[in-house]
């Protein structure tokens, strides 16, 4: 602790502050205004504000009393609020009271008038994360849909050796490989977006059937548009004390998704830099070392970081999911738990700026590639094989590679020798056109569309998002 009881960087309990985010000057910048506790004050104090504005618009007090309470709001802070709440032992109450001792006697009763705790609560926290995912999220991650876009293009027609169960499959490229992340991170995007832009406020009460309000307006729901309005926020159909945590659970479940397709991603990189496949990994920077005894270690560090920050995250869902059930109109037993949600937009975000920056300086190794591929090329012949055989009449053709196969794996011989010595096969095969044959030679260019795909996914993705095409 120093001096004035602050609390250092070193002495923060969770990694998340001093490791991720307190030490990054730009992370701090982009989700301070929504992620912080004094972001969340600034965000309850912007609720109430805009509350007595929708007293001053309807009637109810005189537009000076709303441009007194903008004005005090500024003042506020959250070193007050928190001494407040220390006396008193009610956060929002405490928010209120520091609230009206800015403002003169006249304009007091006005602020929190017709509201509950909750309605300044959850509806700050909607607009908050709303805020945040198109001025943070969204824009880092078309950061990295970006670079991987560019990355796809760039490889779209290097070969590569597909992979299924850890096992040579079928010839692909490297840049198809890429494009399923380019769609699938295109996806969650769209998602993210989607679910923060469908997060709700309210301003429904205590129990969220308008006693207060009712008191005042014919029809109170004019009240509570007039304040989510100014937040650009909709109401639920209906809420009780809360919102309806659905909502919050959808927009949850995108971020932890997204971090999924992360974590796959990030998996998928660290293979390919294992020493046996060698075929593309993080650039190595000239003062970095892999390991504290093994000088030569070259290790695929920031990968693993995004798998181990994908497992410390993935399981908040689940409390996420518990944070659904609330007995009759409220309770609290999500008043702490809810309260750790702006983490999980702070790891994701650090993540994908990690992401960012290996992912753009990627190393890919062609002739790695080649190699790995060259190791069982002879047998990829199978499938196009018994496919033609079985095209062409054979009526057990799987069967028949599949021998072919075995006895090509125990003799050394090549795939292809015995295919075209097999005297029941002969028929068969000269019904094969040469462009058939010459590809059961050169399995090479046995890739299906894997370029064409590739180049197309990116472009649709491009149209999608609005990307530099």
């Amino acid at each position: 602790m120093s001096d004035n009881n602050t609390i250092n960087l070193f002495d923060c309990v969770s990694p998340l502050d001093f490791r991720y985010y307190g030490q990054d000057e730009q992370l701090r910048e982009m989700l301070g205004p929504y992620v912080t506790e004094r972001a969340r004050i600034a965000s309850e104090l912007q609720v109430e504000v805009v509350a007595v504005q929708a007293l001053a618009n309807l009637g109810v007090c005189a537009p000076a009393v709303a441009d007194e309470v903008r004005e005090a709001a500024p003042k506020v802070t959250p070193e007050a609020v928190a001494a407040e709440e220390r006396r008193i032992h009610h956060n929002i109450r405490a928010l209120v009271n520091c609230l009206q001792a800015q403002v003169s006697p006249q304009s007091r009763p006005y602020i929190h008038l017709c509201l509950t705790s909750f309605d300044v609560i959850d509806t700050a926290v909607a607009w908050r994360f709303k805020q945040a995912t198109s001025e943070a999220v969204v824009p880092q991650l078309l950061e990295l849909e970006q670079i991987l876009i560019d990355l796809t293009r760039r490889e779209a027609n290097t070969l590569q050796i597909g992979r299924t169960h850890g096992q040579h499959a079928e010839p692909i490229t490297f840049g198809f490989a890429m494009a399923e992340y380019v769609a699938r991170l295109g996806e969650r995007i769209e998602a993210i977006g989607r679910t923060a832009n469908n997060l709700r406020g309210k301003v429904s009460g205590a129990v969220g059937a308008y006693n207060a309000s009712a008191l005042f307006f014919d029809d109170p729901r004019e009240f509570e548009q007039e304040v989510l309005g100014q937040l650009d926020l909709q109401p639920a159909s209906h809420s009780t004390q809360i919102i309806p945590p659905e909502f919050m659970a959808d927009f949850v479940h995108t971020l932890i998704a997204t971090f999924g397709v992360l974590a796959n991603l990030a998996d998928d990189m660290r293979n390919l830099q294992r020493s046996e496949i060698a075929e593309g990994g993080e650039a190595v920077e000239a003062e970095q070392v892999g390991s504290s005894t093994m000088p030569h270690k070259r290790n695929p560090w920031n990968f693993e970081n995004v798998k181990s920050m994908w497992k410390a995250f993935v399981p908040r869902m689940l409390t996420v999911y518990a944070d659904q059930i609330s007995d009759h109109q409220r309770d609290l037993t999500n008043s702490a738990s809810s309260r750790f949600l702006p983490e999980i937009i702070v790891g994701l975000v650090a993540t994908v700026k990690r992401l960012q920056r290996i992912m753009g300086r990627l190393v890919t190794d062609a002739d790695s590639m080649q190699r790995n591929f060259e190791m069982n090329a002879d047998l990829i012949a199978a499938e196009p094989a018994y496919i033609l055989l079985a095209a062409a009449g054979y009526p057990d053709a799987h069967e028949a590679i599949r021998r072919l196969t075995l006895q090509a794996q125990q003799s050394g011989q090549y795939f292809c020798d015995l295919l075209e010595a097999d005297e029941e096969l002969r028929p068969y095969l000269e019904q094969f056109t040469e462009a058939q044959r010459e590809l059961l030679r050169d399995p090479s260019k046995y890739t299906g569309i894997a370029a064409a795909k590739a180049q197309q996914v990116c472009t649709e993705w491009e149209q999608r998002l609005g990307l530099a095409g």
